[in-house]
């Protein structure tokens, strides 16, 4: 069977960050990584209809700042900050009465976020919706948006079948092992009556300009290179010697 990996944890220290920025030891590594997981689906449950994209913990001593991606920022403050406090609150208890800060940043093409893209078919298929359809219309419209490439996998028991099985669609360039790509990954589930169906969704953006020119910039153009010194004179070939002659015969 093939080996899987994760094409986010694939692409750390390369083009893809960390999204939990602390360092610990022994059994405070252990108290903080449960308190991470704790955090997050905290906010998976209360914050499932905000599209949520991303979150980023980051520890500084005994504080804690969480980072929410976000396309819809209005929801999650809610009317006059009030949600925002209550989640700080909570989220302070989680941490057993660490200092929490709340950041959000806006996304502001969430039709190329993959992990918006995936959750946004997976909640057509929970609407019964025929998924070649939802998978269709999401890689329309991310190629609309300026979208590079993008490819769209279902698995599950789709439209209801009685054996599982898995479709994809892709358009445009998706190259998974080029890692100087800026490929997106995400991962949603849809909990239908017939069983969890899972999507998963890769978005290649488009590259950034400006990037440093690899492969012979070092060497430099063959024109720099200047004229080519001559060859020395091999001079005359001479007689064959004591060689047979051919026989042509």
């Amino acid at each position: 069977m093939g080996q899987k990996v994760n094409p986010i944890a694939f692409r750390l220290a390369v083009s893809k960050d960390w999204r939990s920025k602390w360092f610990a030891t022994g059994k405070d590594y252990t108290t903080k990584l449960h308190e991470d997981l704790s955090i997050r689906n905290y906010l998976k449950k209360r914050l499932q209809s905000a599209a949520l994209a991303k979150v980023v913990i980051e520890r500084a001593w005994n504080s804690v700042r969480v980072t929410l991606h976000t396309s819809r920022p209005g929801l999650i403050i809610g009317r006059q900050g009030r949600d925002i406090e209550i989640m700080t609150r909570d989220l302070n208890a989680l941490c057993n009465g660490a200092q929490v800060k709340i950041d959000i940043l806006e996304i502001r093409k969430p039709e190329l976020d993959a992990q918006l893209v995936a959750e946004n078919v997976a909640v057509q298929l929970e609407r019964r919706i025929s998924f070649r359809r939802a998978m269709k219309r999401a890689i329309q419209t991310a190629m609309d948006f300026g979208a590079e490439g993008i490819r769209l996998r279902c698995a599950g028991r789709l439209g209801g079948a009685d054996i599982a099985r898995s479709e994809w669609y892709r358009e445009g360039k998706v190259p998974l092992q080029t890692l100087r790509v800026p490929l997106d990954y995400g991962f949603a589930e849809a909990r239908t009556l017939y069983g969890v169906i899972g999507v998963k969704c890769w978005v290649n953006k488009k590259e950034e300009e400006n990037r440093p020119s690899q492969g012979r910039g070092e060497r430099g153009e063959r024109g720099d290179r200047g004229p080519r010194e001559p060859r020395g004179d091999r001079g005359p070939r001479g007689d064959r010697g004591d060689r047979r002659p051919r026989n042509n015969g």
